[in-house]
């Protein structure tokens, strides 16, 4: 659905680029975890994907179609859920009045639901809401205009632990075999039993891209162990509960993924995950 071909893009000619030849496929029916440190180029990438940004080499189509061209018809398939953003001091349903009518897909009862699932009510002002609340308030929007595209940069941020746990319900009950999701973080542990593929950026390139029944069986993730349990660790780290670790799967008996874990050792060790996965480098 969404293709990325040689993308190549710096913000100044004279330092090392952000995306230096990346390829990567996003597929409908698939919540994709878009992984990397702060300032690694995240955001920009979603803002490329919307059509926002442009690349300096390299082509961005949604369904063959360039989407930096930014046609109305490519637009009303894409929705981007911002880090930072502000909403109009106006109610709810102005906003809905306003914005719904660009997405031929938004569905109003959809919408209520997921308002009642973040345990959001009607407001006057939404520009009078916290950050937590507007963030909700936005990925209910998102969900409900039913775009096959959606994009979320660092969605969970400003949102207390319960909301992230309403957040990963919300974003279960919207998913469907049309529809792509693409959460871009640092924060991983907020993405734990969301994702089906991840996607790990570092050093312009793509260390990474692997659906989680492919990494578990080529990796075995181990937490609270004895030492000796953790001889021929590809990774490990001491902990109160004892050692957490990343070991060899030559079995290929797929084991539960720790998020965390996995991103800690690509960016220790990114030639090595590399080999693993037999990926070229992107």
């Amino acid at each position: 659905m969404l293709q990325i071909d040689n993308l190549v893009f710096s913000y100044h000619k004279k330092k090392n680029p952000i995306f230096d030849g990346i390829n990567l496929s996003i597929q409908p029916g698939a919540v994709y975890g878009l992984l990397g440190k702060n300032g690694i180029g995240k955001s920009t990438l979603l803002y490329m994907m919307s059509g926002l940004m442009f690349p300096h080499k390299g082509s961005i189509r949604l369904d063959g179609v360039e989407v930096k061209r930014r046609l109305p018809e490519t637009l009303e398939k894409i929705f981007l859920v911002p880090e930072e953003f502000d909403l109009p001091a106006i109610s709810v349903d102005a906003y809905v009045r306003r914005n719904s009518v660009f997405y031929p897909h938004f569905n109003r009862d959809q919408f209520n639901r997921y308002l009642t699932d973040f345990e959001l009510e009607g407001t006057s002002n939404l520009a009078k809401t916290s950050m937590g609340q507007k963030k909700k308030y936005l990925v209910s929007f998102a969900l409900a205009t039913n775009t096959p595209l959606l994009l979320m940069d660092e969605p969970t941020n400003g949102m207390d632990i319960p909301s992230k746990s309403q957040f990963r319900k919300v974003i279960a009950s919207g998913m469907n075999e049309q529809k792509s999701i693409v959460i871009s973080t640092h924060q991983v542990r907020d993405l734990e039993n969301m994702i089906d593929r991840i996607d790990i950026l570092e050093g312009g390139r793509l260390l990474l891209d692997a659906d989680t029944g492919t990494i578990t069986s080529h990796l075995r993730f181990v937490k609270g162990v004895g030492e000796a349990d953790t001889e021929g660790a590809l990774y490990k780290v001491s902990t109160i509960a004892g050692y957490s670790a990343i070991l060899p799967n030559p079995t290929g008996e797929e084991s539960p993924l720790d998020i965390e874990m996995l991103f800690n050792y690509a960016i220790e060790a990114p030639d090595n995950l590399q080999r693993i996965f037999a990926n070229p480098v992107k």
